[in-house]
């Protein structure tokens, strides 16, 4: 596999908590978006982990083609 499946073509918004990791899903292949769940495992596709900083809600990229690592940068509005 080349290019990830694209998910949705909008954000995924996540509460998430000051110090917890997540490991974003770059295949789009996972059944538990946006995080991996192992089914990028032989594609060439590795998680992305990403730390909160603090308490609150982050957008994770859905479209899979953000140049800001786990997080939407808008690159969805151009596919």
């Amino acid at each position: 596999m080349s290019d990830p499946i694209i998910v949705q073509k909008a954000p995924m918004p996540v509460n998430v908590q000051a110090g917890q990791t997540y490991h974003w899903c770059s295949c789009g292949q996972s059944k538990s978006q946006p995080f991996c769940d192992g089914s990028h495992k032989g594609s060439g596709f590795a998680p992305v982990a990403y730390k909160a900083e603090k308490d609150g809600t982050v957008y994770f990229c859905a479209c899979k083609h953000s140049k800001n690592g786990a997080l939407c940068d808008g690159s969805h509005s151009k596919l």
